[in-house]
């Protein structure tokens, strides 16, 4: 066997350290504390800090924490600041002007989700605000908003019209309020007083407690009268006088009969025709109306929110750049379904007549009544007296904006009425006469 040699194991000499090397040791962590003492005194004023001056190191490091955590960020409780920095001053805007950018408006829409509202929103989006939607009916009744802008950009939120804190919280972020909400016609729920003056009242009066808004834009309507026959019509001209009593600096508009893609005029009278036949034409059609196309509303809303502040306090009327009776709005929907004017003629009174059960039933029954669509009592009441802007209002001139006129590109969506298809005609001549009627 060949023997193995093995490495001996050499015994480790005990290490011996004075206290000289010691002290080397224990010195920089007290140079350390020393240096930290030392930059506190400097930022509380002193020029120095001796040993002498504090019992100990520790117990002076210990005075200071709340010091130490306000400057060195120590893993320990911060006290921070509870005052909201409220929007205030001048819009500031950054960026190029296109969605992605920042305009610097962070604008509250009540009623964004109905026939005005998306428009605006489309526009304030694509300047680069941020709109928060209030809205109070089903999560999918926002839903065509959300692609308008960035992601963000839109902010839905749910909220109750009869609840004040709900409302506050809609404002809590907001620097721009802009109030769309009204109806034509009451409900069970909602009477024009609600609707029309209540609500624009309680906006103005939270605007006016939250300090912060540096826009009010109330959406009232043209025609809107203390003295006006018109129920829907007091009511939008009581809202406007609370609201400027609240909020002076408020802005109202008063936009005409509104036409566009899903207008409650045009659309309501088409689908009657392809019903029945016919167009029923309360009173005679001499009526003199001035109707605008919903998207210059919406231009003129954001035309005052970019203008220097001369808007505000200020009441615009905004009607359409042609005057038309009734009957010759008639004609031109009657021209754009490409089918032959026929019309029955109701007076006033029978109008009236007509629409008045639903008026006295509809709080007396437990059920919802039909929505009116021609037979409405209160438009019926408003088309007794013309509706036209005064001749010494504002107007979309004060504004810079030049209204489109009514007929071409703002009614072509009417052509999806037609019998034919969209391309079936294309002068009077080619209209379906009464003797194709089936």
């Amino acid at each position: 066997m060949i023997p193995i040699k093995t490495r001996k194991k050499r015994k480790s000499k005990p290490v011996f350290i004075s206290s000289a090397q010691v002290s080397l040791f224990r010195a920089p962590s007290r140079r350390r504390k020393k240096d930290k003492m030392q930059a506190v005194a400097r930022r509380l004023g002193h020029q120095s800090l001796r040993a002498s001056e504090t019992a100990s190191i520790s117990s002076f490091d210990s005075s200071l924490n709340p010091y130490f955590h306000h400057y060195y960020g120590a893993d320990n409780p911060r006290q921070a600041s509870t005052l909201t920095a409220k929007a205030t001053g001048h819009i500031v805007r950054k960026g190029t002007g296109g969605r992605s950018s920042v305009s610097g408006i962070v604008a509250t829409v009540f009623g964004a989700t109905g026939f005005l509202g998306r428009y605006l929103v489309q526009q304030l989006a694509k300047m680069g605000s941020q709109v928060l939607v209030p809205f109070r009916g089903s999560e999918d009744s926002h839903r065509h908003l959300k692609l308008m802008g960035d992601l963000g950009q839109i902010v839905p939120m749910k909220y109750n019209p009869r609840d004040e804190d709900s409302i506050k919280a809609t404002l809590a972020k907001a620097n721009v309020v802009i109030n769309l909400i009204g109806r034509e016609y009451e409900t069970r729920n909602y009477s024009f007083e609600e609707v029309n003056h209540h609500m624009a009242e309680q906006l103005a009066m939270i605007a006016k407690e939250h300090g912060g808004i540096m826009r009010f834009i109330q959406v009232s309507c043209l025609g809107a009268s203390p003295s006006s026959p018109s129920r829907m019509l007091r009511a939008k001209a009581a809202g406007e006088e609370a609201l400027l009593r609240e909020f002076p600096e408020a802005t109202v508009m008063r936009p005409a009969a509104l036409i566009g893609t899903e207008d409650r005029v045009l659309n309501t009278w088409a689908h009657f025709v392809k019903n029945y036949g016919f167009l029923p034409l309360i009173g005679d059609g001499t009526t003199r109306i001035q109707p605008v196309y919903v998207v210059d509303i919406a231009s003129a809303i954001v035309a005052a929110l970019k203008d220097n502040g001369s808007c505000m306090g200020k009441v615009y009327e905004l009607g359409g750049p042609e005057i038309c009776t009734v009957h010759e709005l008639a004609e031109l929907m009657f021209d754009m379904i490409r089918e032959w004017p026929r019309y029955v003629k109701i007076p006033f009174p029978v109008a009236k007549a007509i629409a008045m059960p639903r008026e006295i039933l509809l709080k007396r029954v437990p059920f919802p009544m039909p929505t009116p669509s021609i037979f409405n009592l209160d438009m019926i009441e408003a088309l007794t007296s013309d509706t036209l802007v005064s001749k010494d209002a504002l107007t979309f001139d004060d504004l810079g904006i030049a209204p489109h006129k009514l007929k071409g590109y703002p009614v072509e969506y009417l052509i999806q009425y037609r019998k034919g298809g969209p391309q079936y005609g294309s002068t009077v001549s080619e209209k379906i006469s009464p003797e194709s009627w089936p």
